[in-house]
């Protein structure tokens, strides 16, 4: 996950990550959440089954993180057209001082 990370920021897209109990997760964006079981990267490609109305996920081999980061982007650039950043204020507003 480290190495789809790093291809991820090479790309210019920032992002999180957290290991633990076996899995890793990257945080991406609004919608965007990336999991690996250190075999495949897997992440929901926005669409839902007509059928079921359940979400449908893709899915990468994890020995090529490069190919990856890829995929991951375009669906990057599609939700950065739905979910916009939030100007910085309305953040500051949300959190409040503890």
């Amino acid at each position: 996950m480290q190495r789809l990370h790093a291809e991820l920021e090479s790309l210019g897209i920032t992002s999180d990550l957290h290991h633990g109990h076996g899995a890793a997760l990257l945080s991406v964006w609004v919608d965007l959440l990336v999991w690996s079981d250190g075999v495949r990267f897997m992440w929901w490609n926005g669409e839902r089954s007509a059928r079921t109305g359940r979400r449908k996920y893709a899915a990468h081999p994890a020995e090529n993180p490069a190919a990856a980061a890829l995929r991951i982007a375009a669906r990057y650039a599609d939700l950065r057209t739905t979910h916009p950043a939030p100007p910085l204020r309305a953040l500051r507003a949300e959190v409040a001082p503890m």
